[in-house]
């Protein structure tokens, strides 16, 4: 049985066009997790709309919308094992309108995958997508080199991606030498699971190799526990059933829990996970559960689950770190953008730049600034204007970080340091 391997979640990130998609649905195929049969179909479906290399994504793009536009909008999960992980696969959109999608997708990553087009090389979402994930806490990261058929295979181009990626990668503190960069064909399946003798010159892992390679993320199960709500449904003759990720600690069933910022209570009725019935929830877990005396109209996207011992932390206040990654003019006390933390997309007030930090050592350089502009890390003090669960990110880090998005675009990114409560 597949649940006694440990569970990773993979987010998928990179530029519109670099192929996600295809390589998500190759992993599955190459992976056992979708059947021949259905290829051969989405193939031949393909082929009468002229667009052969799309069948590999269908897999993922199974919204028939996307299917039509050819791109991917919705956070699709997915299954697939290897020999030593199963893996979620959070495939993370990579068109403009859709980062914010992205940002829930790669803060419930354990590692992700960029993935970076041979020809094109880095591209704008390149980096913002990197930026992302690093402020969202992914720490560990394989690259994957695609589309490499377009290239010729050849080896002088895969060095130069290297070479861009990498020096992207270090300026926010990751360490190139420590990160398989693996030149592959998703669409032909090169170096995929097996190597691939059009790339002689290539020694290093095969993505399936690199993805077993990964260091199993320590599991949050001591901390308290914190469910952020992704939707809700109603099902006939069961009831209210929320679903979500959990982040951290436990849930039994029989436990007491509450949703904030809501203060709904009840008792968990049954949690089912892959549509299994399960005794108990762990990090990790994507789970619907029932929790008795709760109403379609007590729980929404946005709200967090935890025991009512100890409940998820609404701010009235809180004081965050962040880093100003673009902004066409400067960031004053006064601006309100929309936060993107864990589940919740709310309008959130900067009443107070407190200080101005080097982004390199992370030292004071400017008490009060009276603004902030791109590339500028800062702390700040922020009110939401409606109430909004978030933790500090010592405390709890699955929910102590945050994305500021405004105008269409990230505007930064950030982790909360401490909480004034309601």
């Amino acid at each position: 049985m597949a649940a006694d391997k440990p569970h990773m979640n993979l987010a998928v990130i990179g530029h519109i066009d670099h192929g996600k998609s295809t390589f998500v649905g190759r992993l599955m195929y190459d992976a056992g997790a979708v059947p021949a049969h259905i290829i051969e179909k989405y193939k031949e479906e393909a082929k009468q709309k002229g667009k052969e290399s799309f069948a590999f994504a269908w897999v993922m793009d199974s919204l028939k919308e996307e299917r039509e536009r050819g791109i991917t909008i919705d956070i699709a999960h997915k299954r697939f094992d290897t020999d030593k992980f199963y893996f979620t696969v959070v495939d993370c959109p990579g068109h403009r309108d859709f980062v914010k999608n992205m940002i829930t997708g790669a803060s419930q990553a354990d590692a992700a995958v960029l993935v970076v087009a041979a020809p094109d090389g880095v591209m704008a979402q390149t980096k913002e997508h990197i930026f992302l994930s690093r402020t969202l806490g992914i720490n560990q990261l394989i690259v994957a080199i695609n589309k490499m058929d377009a290239s010729d295979y050849s080896e002088k181009r895969y060095k130069e991606v290297v070479e861009q990626v990498s020096g992207i990668l270090k300026m926010i503190g990751f360490k190139p030498a420590e990160i398989p960069f693996i030149p592959i064909s998703a669409f032909n399946g090169d170096n995929v699971v097996k190597h691939s003798d059009k790339t002689p010159w290539y020694k290093g892992l095969t993505m399936m190799e690199a993805l077993d390679n990964l260091k199993q993320p320590e599991k949050p199960s001591t901390l308290p526990l914190r469910i952020p709500v992704e939707d809700a449904y109603t099902i006939s003759g069961i009831g209210t059933v929320p679903v979500g990720r959990v982040e951290t600690g436990t849930m039994k069933k029989g436990d007491k829990v509450v949703f904030m910022p809501g203060g709904a209570t009840g008792e968990v009725k049954s949690i089912e996970m892959h549509h299994e019935e399960i005794p108990q929830a762990l990090p990790g877990d994507n789970i619907g559960w029932n929790v008795r005396g709760i109403g379609k109209a007590d729980v929404r996207r946005g709200d967090v689950c935890g025991h009512v011992d100890n409940p998820p932390k609404v701010a009235d206040t809180f004081v965050g770190q962040i880093v100003v990654l673009q902004h066409p003019s400067a960031i004053t006390a006064g601006y309100t953008p929309v936060f993107h933390a864990h589940t919740s997309q709310i309008a959130c007030q900067l009443i107070e730049l407190n200080k101005k930090l080097d982004p390199k050592t992370g030292q004071v350089k400017e008490e009060n600034p009276t603004f902030l502009k791109a590339g500028d890390a800062a702390i700040v003090t922020i009110k939401p204007t409606k109430p909004m669960v978030i933790e500090p990110v010592k405390e709890i880090p699955q929910l102590g970080r945050f994305a500021i998005r405004d105008m269409g675009m990230t505007i930064a990114a950030g982790m909360c340091m401490s909480v004034k409560q309601k």
